[in-house]
């Protein structure tokens, strides 16, 4: 049996679980919002107990990694409703600086413009210091795509390590060009 997917979710107060077998989803709600999981194919959920439970209905291959792809969706949809989740973001370079203007986050990243980026509904963008962007949210696929988008903006530069990395990230820089002697 999956060593995930036979982990039952435990299903915290203020936290309301429906699950939805004509449309395949186990719907999440709690006071930070709502959130849905899929329920993939041969892959049952049942509550027991305040704690969600799921079961596969045969050992195939495909239902087996389908059955800790559930039960991990479902504990990331539980986890963002009661805790939340957050990517912290450095930004490193002379020059290099992030301002926060109501909706738009503003990025001078050494271009000849500055980029200005949008924040979308569901996540919450604040700036910490000129040089370090964290972004919160419920949902942790949506978070962490917010986060490698601003990233790609400037990827950390493999020479002098300038650039948007995400924090504690380890960069192994490469020496320069060693001249003619």
């Amino acid at each position: 049996m999956s060593r995930i997917g036979k982990q039952p979710v435990e299903i915290p107060q203020g936290i309301k679980v429906t699950i939805d077998e004509k449309s395949r989803k186990i719907i999440f709600e709690g006071s930070k919002g709502r959130l849905e999981s899929p329920l993939p194919p041969g892959i049952k959920a049942e509550i027991k107990e305040n704690k969600l439970v799921f079961t596969r209905e045969n050992d195939l291959k495909q239902t087996r990694a389908y059955h800790g792809l559930a039960r991990a969706l479902a504990n990331n949809a539980v986890v963002g409703l009661s805790k939340g989740f957050e990517k912290r973001l450095e930004v490193e370079g002379v020059g290099y600086r992030v301002d926060l203007k109501g909706k738009e986050l503003h990025l001078q990243l050494g271009y000849s413009h500055p980029i200005v980026y949008k924040i979308p509904e569901d996540v919450e963008i604040t700036v910490e210091k000129p040089n370090k962007i964290i972004i919160k949210g419920i949902d942790k696929q949506r978070v962490g795509a917010v986060a490698a988008e601003i990233r790609r903006f400037r990827e950390p530069d493999p020479y002098k390590g300038k650039g948007i990395r995400y924090e504690g990230e380890v960069l192994r820089l490469k020496p320069g060009k060693s001249g003619v002697r």
